[in-house]
């Protein structure tokens, strides 16, 4: 099984696992531009310029980073997070929703640092197959369990290796984890 994406230590929400070595790929490589989108709980008051530099894109270690598309989020309402996140009683947190087209390692928790808000919480929820139909995403998943996907998906999965590239894009099983 092959991973395509990956979450680091401190990450949870949408893995999707692959026997299919040349899916992964598809699915990871930015060329294909497939967008994956995260609710990011931050620690401090969201200002709109910090949105802006989220939306325009920012240098990280020397590289700009492609626009997000980024927006203040009400509380989504999720589980608390096992270990929990630190709290300081005295500085506020948000909730953002951040949608990016490529996946530097750790670049949420870049990015959102560069715009004056630490990450404290990062829940991938939906990867899109650029498909025009819904992404797929967490919806019925509790923390740690997984499911294989429905006939519907795992089409949309196979067609994805059959579609060639569009012009200008830039270079299994779903699960809820780690946690």
């Amino acid at each position: 099984m092959y991973p395509a994406g990956r979450l680091d230590a401190d990450s949870e929400g949408l893995l999707l696992l692959t026997a299919d070595g040349r899916l992964q790929q598809r699915l990871t490589d930015p060329r294909w531009g497939h967008r994956r989108t995260y609710w990011v709980q931050v620690e401090g008051e969201v200002k709109e310029d910090a949105l802006a530099g989220l939306r325009n894109g920012l240098v990280i270690q020397g590289r700009r980073t492609l626009p997000a598309e980024a927006r203040l989020l009400a509380d989504p309402g999720l589980a608390e997070r096992q270990p929990p996140i630190r709290e300081r009683r005295s500085i506020p947190t948000a909730w953002l929703e951040i949608s990016l087209r490529e996946g530097r390692n750790r670049q949420i928790r870049r990015m959102t640092a560069a715009v004056g808000l630490p990450t404290l919480r990062l829940v991938r929820v939906s990867i899109d197959l650029l498909d025009r139909q819904p992404p797929l995403g967490l919806e019925g998943l509790a923390p740690g369990q997984w499911r294989r996907p429905t006939d519907s998906e795992a089409e949309r999965l196979g067609r994805l290796l059959s579609r060639p590239a569009r012009s200008g894009q830039r270079t299994g099983g779903i699960r809820s984890g780690p946690r």
